[in-house]
């Protein structure tokens, strides 16, 4: 019997796809099941690479499915022994590492809660979500050691060497008994540490949903060799970059370290990876670097997720794999529900577009009274749940061939002189502008318009008069009259949220206190 792996084609998907063939990629049922077992101990015997870490800086690091297996067995049982129960949290605070999935799946296979969190947090980040998930133990290096010890007192558990040395007595195997039902994995979306987001709460089950995603948004499929540079911390490196990849048998690559795009165009070549999924930003910062031609790839499906990429990357891309790159969009809280089916023959990716829906999910753009939209009408976007509307807090539109299309978070839209403007397909067209690197657009006030629009620019080329006016007029040839930024500010760079998405609200807050400076 035929299993959803065995399917390639966007026509297949439609009518073979169901939940409860979902089940049938993995050895546990609806009543038991653990993300341990499916991930790593299924696969220990396989003699497969589980993942390579590419380090910014130094050796990659190579860890098999049987070390990975044995090793987080062997946490798993220090944790028993040091009485973590289940459905207690640990904390990982560890930069992609042999360290960092050790604890992880001995976390996960002991029964208590996993919770990721991102290194790069300072005392006040750590301190909020510490304090969120009241964790019974931390785990991290060194480096760390001082802050987390400030925070959480004694239970840090500095995971280096000398501890997996020290461990290596304890049993090679452990005996997983968690429910399908258990909470596995606690993820904090990304946010600033003034405002704690809230943890979304994640069973073992949750690995089997997650496998739409694999299939249809990043195309997953036994025999790919998948990386994904997002760091573990966040929803995208985690679920769709180790998780759902491994839980297949997948060889995985992780990048670990300060991001520097060459040295991602080296692992790529140099481990004949032939499936990536990445943040927009990756790519962006890939064509920027202008290294890309110095090195051959063996890459067969490309996607990307966090925020649209513009045209000039696409092309890039385009250029550089021979491929188009397929957009996937969701968020933490309800999942991927929009992809551009990477590896199907038969669907033509739509620049510009968020793809259509993973099979079995309805979505649909809605106007303020929870009607339908008309094709081509922005209005919000709806995911229906258990015959529920549930909103994704984005705004979009459909188009006539049934394709979605963002239009920005619901509150990055500009409303100007009665018009709405939507921030991503402003900054789409300055991105168009040779000489601009990166670019953001928010809405700032004005006493005629209401708001106006003002765009920020990364480039090395200095703030000029004509600078200006070249990225205004490019903004009126490519979109309309009314929508060109007004003001226009070169900055040295954009403040990005920790998943590197671009912080337009900070923009926004830091527009509104230099105002209120200025009145004072």
């Amino acid at each position: 019997m035929k299993k959803l792996t065995d399917y390639t084609s966007y026509a297949d998907a439609q009518v073979h796809f169901s939940n409860d063939k979902l089940w049938e990629l993995f050895d546990g049922n609806r009543e038991h099941l653990n993300m341990g077992h499916e991930c790593v101990d299924r696969y220990a015997t396989s003699g497969k690479e589980a993942l390579i870490v590419v380090n910014a800086e130094g050796a990659d690091e190579v860890i098999t499915f049987k070390e990975l297996a044995e090793d987080s067995s062997r946490f798993a049982h220090h944790l028993v022994a040091l009485g973590i129960q289940p459905g207690q949290r640990v904390a990982i605070m560890l930069e992609p590492s042999r360290a960092f999935y050790v604890a992880m799946f001995g976390v996960i296979k002991s029964g208590a809660i996993a919770v990721p969190l991102f290194t790069l947090f300072g005392p006040d980040g750590i301190r909020l979500r510490v304090n969120d998930c009241q964790p019974a133990l931390l785990v991290t290096n060194d480096e760390k050691q001082a802050v987390a010890r400030s925070i959480v007192g004694d239970g840090v558990l500095i995971f280096n060497v000398d501890f997996l040395s020290s461990i290596q007595h304890l049993p090679s195997t452990f005996e997983v008994k968690t429910r399908a039902d258990d909470l596995a994995v606690f993820q904090y979306t990304s946010g600033t540490t003034r405002e704690l987001p809230d943890a979304v709460k994640h069973s073992h089950r949750a690995l089997v949903t997650l496998m739409v995603a694999a299939l249809y948004g990043t195309g997953l499929r036994p025999g790919d060799r998948f990386f994904c540079p997002s760091s573990p911390a966040w929803g995208h490196g985690l679920w769709h970059g180790t998780l759902a990849p491994l839980a297949l048998g997948l060889t995985v690559g992780a990048y670990s370290g300060r991001f520097k795009p060459e040295r991602l165009l080296q692992a790529l070549s140099e481990h004949r990876f032939t499936n990536m999924s990445a943040a927009a930003t990756h790519y962006r910062m890939m064509k920027n670097s202008g290294v890309a031609d110095r090195y051959t790839y063996a890459i067969e499906k490309l996607s990307f997720t966090g925020e649209p990429i513009d045209d000039e990357t696409a092309n890039f891309v385009h250029q550089t794999f021979g491929l188009e790159v397929c957009s996937m969009y969701g968020t933490t809280e309800i999942g991927v529900v929009l992809v551009s089916y990477p590896g199907a023959s038969d669907f033509r990716v739509k620049r510009g577009s968020l793809g259509k829906p993973v099979p079995g999910t309805r979505v649909e753009v809605h106007d303020v009274d929870g009607q339908l939209c008309p094709v081509g009408t922005t209005g919000q976007l709806m995911v229906q749940r258990r015959g529920q509307w549930i909103p994704t807090k984005d705004l979009g539109r459909i188009d006539s061939a049934g394709y979605f299309h963002h239009g920005g978070r619901a509150d990055d839209v500009i409303i100007s002189a009665g018009w709405t403007m939507s921030a991503v397909e402003i900054e789409n067209v300055i991105l168009m502008h040779p000489d601009v690197l990166e670019a953001a657009a928010i809405g700032v006030p004005d006493a005629v318009r209401g708001q106006v629009v003002k765009a920020f620019v990364v480039s090395a080329r200095p703030e000029s008069e004509a600078f200006t006016e070249e990225i205004q007029d490019l903004v009126r040839h490519k979109l309309s009259q009314h929508e060109y930024p007004r003001h226009v500010a070169v900055v040295p760079e954009l403040p990005k949220t920790p998943a590197g998405k671009v912080h337009r609200k900070k923009l926004r807050e830091q527009e509104l206190a230099a105002a209120v400076a200025t009145t004072n």
